[in-house]
């Protein structure tokens, strides 16, 4: 039998979305060796098919710009200049109060900007391509792992073999890694699911993002560039999953209908532009972020509902702290000591926003007319004193900003 030889490599990267192709691009672009494949990257045009758009908030921009897209991609950025949270949880569904959180109020910069996923997608496997020590594996999964004291040997189902000294876990929420390396994860449901759709609508959105709450989940108003087709934006509607997965089967008119009125206006008439997507919500953290010469990140380590934008933020604050960590001549990016330096600074600030993004959504599902009179009473409150709503803006971007 011909002996297979392993493909030696610094890091070995099993997961190809957002997260993990800009986890290579990244440590790619700092000189280490990657390899990474993703079974869903096998012809199947994902870069073309996700309606999704994100908000990525300021500590995302560094990580884009270390990946080499950020130039490539800011013409079609939309900032986010500020965040209307509106409350539409009276008996007849209108808003009846609304706080603006204003991005001036805490920097020069907006609080983030908006981007079509399948743009991202696109160029960065642009840049990868690029990129002489990246090899980028489509259409492959990975399907079994050996952990030897110098390095992980991977085994892929094309029959290759990958020996790293470092294994990131990028492979979304059911990751294979994370079952391989033996580390569970802890999972809870909503009962919810999200469409994600794009719309023209009549008035400008001005730069502010848009939460209207009432019953169900967050209906969110994402700005998008404006055009010369008009005005545009994201649209991210949460509601029960049986009332998501109706309406998704709505013929367009009646769909239009549903959506005028639950934007509640805000925006004028608007009209669904184009096929929607959609997802269920739910949560999941990892027992462990890290194991032998082995690291989770993304989805694979943490699952959060899409309130205020932590997600792939989130992920992002993982790939940085990795690139910090890994930005040392001559350091093993496998090491234990990179290992824990690396759970000990990441676990703190997973566990916070897990537990923050938890409590808003399920404040967002209150359907008795008692919880939806606190839910309006605490909003009031958050947003009426100038310390507490700057401390709750630069919290969300996830550091402290200074005036």
């Amino acid at each position: 039998m011909k002996r297979i030889t392993p493909q030696p490599t610094d890091i070995f990267i099993s997961g190809g979305g957002i997260a993990g192709l800009t986890a290579a691009a990244v440590l790619g672009g700092n000189g280490l060796d990657v390899v990474c494949a993703d079974p869903a990257q096998g012809g199947t045009g994902r870069e073309t098919e996700d309606t999704r758009t994100t908000a990525f908030l300021q500590p995302a921009r560094p990580v884009l710009e270390r990946a080499g897209i950020w130039t490539r991609i800011s013409e079609f950025a939309a900032p986010l200049r500020a965040l209307r949270v509106a409350d539409a949880g009276g008996e007849d569904g209108r808003i009846r109060h609304a706080a603006t959180f204003e991005a001036a109020e805490i920097s020069d910069a907006p609080f983030g900007w908006n981007i079509p996923n399948r743009l991202l997608v696109r160029e960065l496997l642009d840049r990868l391509s690029q990129l002489s020590n990246v090899d980028i594996r489509r259409g492959v999964h990975t399907r079994a792992i050996v952990r030897r004291s110098g390095g992980v040997m991977v085994g892929l189902s094309d029959g290759a073999t990958i020996c790293c000294r470092l294994l990131i876990g990028a492979d979304g929420r059911n990751s294979r890694i994370r079952e391989l390396l033996g580390i569970g994860a802890r999972r809870w449901r909503y009962g919810q699911s999200a469409l994600a759709l794009r719309v023209v609508h009549d008035r400008p959105h001005e730069g502010t993002s848009t939460e209207i709450h009432r019953t169900g989940g967050p209906f969110t108003l994402i700005p998008l560039p404006e055009r010369d087709s008009g005005f545009s934006s994201a649209v991210v509607w949460v509601d029960g999953a049986a009332e998501t997965e109706r309406r998704s089967r709505l013929p367009h008119a009646a769909f239009d209908g549903e959506l005028n009125r639950r934007s509640c206006g805000v925006l004028g008439s608007m009209s669904r532009v184009g096929k929607h997507g959609s997802w269920p919500i739910s949560g999941l953290l990892a027992n462990r972020l890290t194991a032998h010469r082995s690291v989770l990140i993304a989805e694979a380590a943490h699952v959060v509902p899409p309130t205020g934008a932590q997600g792939l933020n989130m992920s992002f604050a993982d790939i940085q702290r990795l690139q910090e960590l890994l930005d040392v001549n001559g350091i093993d990016p496998g090491s234990d000591d990179v290992l824990r330096r690396y759970a000990r600074s990441r676990l703190p600030d997973i566990l916070m926003r897990t537990m923050a993004c938890d409590i808003l959504n399920r404040a967002s599902i209150a359907g008795n007319q008692v919880a939806r009179d606190a839910r309006l009473a605490c909003l009031k409150s958050l947003h009426s004193g100038a310390p507490l709503r700057k401390a709750l803006m630069r919290a969300g971007l996830g550091r402290a900003l200074q005036n």
